[in-house]
């Protein structure tokens, strides 16, 4: 028998991304989010959400783009760090020591240290209430070669992207490959 826990934003893992943007000075800002995934395929995109009030917000509005930088378990202090301080306030790079690096295809910095990053043109904007949802078309993927697979694929394993867990507040990182997509579930067709 299942237990309810009531309305509240228990999917779980969440992504833990790292949003880089340029804020009104030119200062390179990055800030941690968890409410966030890809909402479309064709053409592919990336919905990430942030508080009106915070710093991020209105560099997303004004530039029209942002990267979506995703740390591996190894930046978990980093990652943790620039979502607890505004921008505003701090210099979030030169404190956790992370380096930025200007996208150039939009006008956004990359995170050097994050194996693979996402370069988004914002394409929508949708109040939800606490949050907006901001909607950027990927116009590429960029990933360390040391997370590839053979095949040119980012593998998961290598990658071990950062995840977030809001019931419990903790990161997490990804376990064993379970069985491979469109593949462990043919032996239930046709029944």
């Amino acid at each position: 028998m299942k237990k309810s826990l009531g309305a509240g934003t228990l999917a779980q893992p969440t992504p833990a991304w790292l949003v880089g943007t340029y804020d009104a000075d030119g200062k390179p800002n990055v800030m941690t989010i968890a409410w966030g995934g890809i909402c479309f395929s064709a053409p592919p995109c990336v919905a990430v959400c942030v508080r009106p009030g915070r710093h991020t917000f209105p560099a997303i509005t004004a530039r029209r783009g942002f990267t979506v930088n995703i740390p591996s378990q190894n930046l978990a202090r980093e990652t943790d760090y620039v979502g607890m301080v505004s921008g505003a306030a701090v210099d979030k790079f030169a404190v956790a020591g992370l380096t930025a690096t200007k996208s150039t295809l939009v006008d956004a910095p990359i995170v050097n240290e994050c194996p693979l990053v996402l370069e988004c043109r914002l394409v929508r904007t949708m109040d939800l209430g606490a949050h907006t949802q901001f909607v950027g078309e990927i116009l590429d993927v960029k990933a360390d070669e040391s997370v590839l697979a053979p095949d040119g694929h980012v593998d998961p394993l290598k990658l071990r992207p950062l995840v977030y867990a809001p019931g419990d507040g903790k990161y997490y990182g990804l376990g064993e490959v379970v069985g491979k997509a469109f593949g462990i579930g043919k032996e239930l067709m046709g029944k």
